[in-house]
């Protein structure tokens, strides 16, 4: 790499440092993503998914048997009654805005108890006013915060006992927020409470940036819906757009009329050219996934080393693809940002700047040169402009351009340090 990259001497010092101290951590990923890999080889066969997969339809799709062996994959693999992939959604919280209002009714009861939703969920659940969101159409929203990055289980067995409850919303990832990621271990174990008290309760779980991370998803422990975007792991970098559901057979036809209309649901929704994507995509999942979570070890190993606070550290359980630079300040925020954009296949010439974001009260920072835009199973980094200055880090297609993205991010803030330019 040193005939390319022009970097500090610091620099590669610390890389070599590091790559020599994070085997350990690089061999349990890599036994996970063998999992993973045999998990969804076993679904393409049980299915027989074949080259007529890879057809298309246009206009209302109907008859679409690409878009309905991919279905039926994504329901084996989630170990699930049945799924919703599709196209029509335009992202994951599109994904997660159709499921809350294919389930959820005037009167009925939305609760989190994740703490406060993602930020582009606000509008959609009216926790900011919107006319167009739940709250206008007269259903309840609460929510309970994490108690030491963990479920509030005694409050939220008091509230139970006391409030019906339509809908429980789960965020495993920790959207713009400090908090960790919840574990599939922590989502049992609260999933078991709800259930005891309100069985009839639907568990719905917001899986973006989690799957494949470990060898279990969230069906598995007792879930009702799952949700997530294909525009991060499960997409595998080369699904352009899409999200998708995964539960009880009955919740997804009800969120299938509400992507599409009442009386069709499933049965119709062009695929447009997209199942080989998916399909290819989906099988290239475990991979990508491995590659950002070793893309996620080697940043949290460098940057800790240079001083700044990081979450996950380098040893720790991850349950998602995300890992966090506090930085305490703009500038170096700005730097960091500025280096992943450079070490970019796409749009390294450009310069990022903090600007402001529909579905966002603060300016936000991207770096993303992807082939996909917005994706973020590619490699990423953002966060909004606001203390205490916290890059948000994901992704990575393969392990040796991420880490390449990294190490010239990781030059910028040295540089820095040493007052370069």
């Amino acid at each position: 790499m040193k005939e390319y990259l022009r970097l500090e001497p610091e620099t590669w010092n610390l890389y070599e440092e590091a790559i020599e101290n994070l085997q350990e951590w690089y061999s349990k990923i890599d036994k996970i993503q063998e999992a993973n890999t045999a998990k969804v080889l076993d679904a393409f066969w049980k299915n027989h998914i074949s080259e007529a997969h890879f057809s298309t339809t246009t206009g209302y799709g109907y008859n679409d048997i690409g878009r309905d062996a991919i279905e039926s994959v994504y329901a084996m693999v989630f170990k699930a009654e049945d799924a919703l992939v599709r196209n029509q959604f335009i992202s994951g919280s599109h994904a997660l805005s159709k499921t809350l209002f294919g389930i959820l009714r005037p009167g009925d009861k939305l609760l989190s108890i994740s703490g406060r939703p993602y930020d582009t969920l606000h509008q959609v659940i009216g926790i900011t006013d919107n006319p167009s969101s739940l709250k206008s159409f007269g259903v309840q929203y609460d929510e309970i915060d994490l108690v030491n990055n963990d479920f509030d289980e005694k409050k939220i067995e008091e509230y139970l006992k006391t409030n019906p409850v339509k809908m429980i919303e789960i965020q495993r990832s920790r959207g713009y927020s400090t908090r960790e990621t919840l574990s599939i271990e922590q989502v049992q174990k609260i999933i078991q409470t709800i259930k005891k008290i309100q069985p009839q309760t639907i568990v719905m779980v917001d899986n973006c940036y989690c799957e494949f991370v470990g060898t279990k998803e969230p069906i598995e422990v007792g879930a009702d819906l799952v949700v997530g975007s294909l525009i991060k792991n499960l997409g595998g970098g080369l699904a352009q757009n899409g999200g998708y559901v995964v539960g009880k057979k009955k919740y997804i036809e009800l969120v299938a009329e509400a992507l599409t209309l009442p009386g069709e649901g499933k049965e119709v929704g062009p695929s447009l050219g997209a199942n080989k994507s998916f399909l290819q995509g989906l099988f290239l999942a475990p991979q990508v996934v491995a590659s950002s979570l070793k893309t996620a070890i080697l940043t949290s190993y460098m940057l800790e080393k240079l001083g700044y606070e990081v979450n996950p550290n380098y040893q720790s359980h991850r349950s998602d693809i995300v890992q966090t630079i506090t930085f305490h300040n703009k500038e170096d925020l700005i730097s960091y940002c500025s280096g992943i954009q450079k070490g970019s296949p796409i749009d390294s010439f450009a310069t990022t700047i903090p600007v402001d974001m529909p579905g966002y009260k603060d300016q936000v920072i991207m770096a993303a040169g992807a082939f996909v835009q917005g994706s973020s199973i590619e490699l990423s980094c953002d966060g909004p402009i606001r203390e205490p200055y916290i890059a948000f880090q994901q992704g990575g297609l393969t392990f040796d351009s991420a880490k390449i993205g990294v190490l010239i991010a990781v030059n910028e803030i040295i540089k820095k340090q040493k007052g370069g330019e």
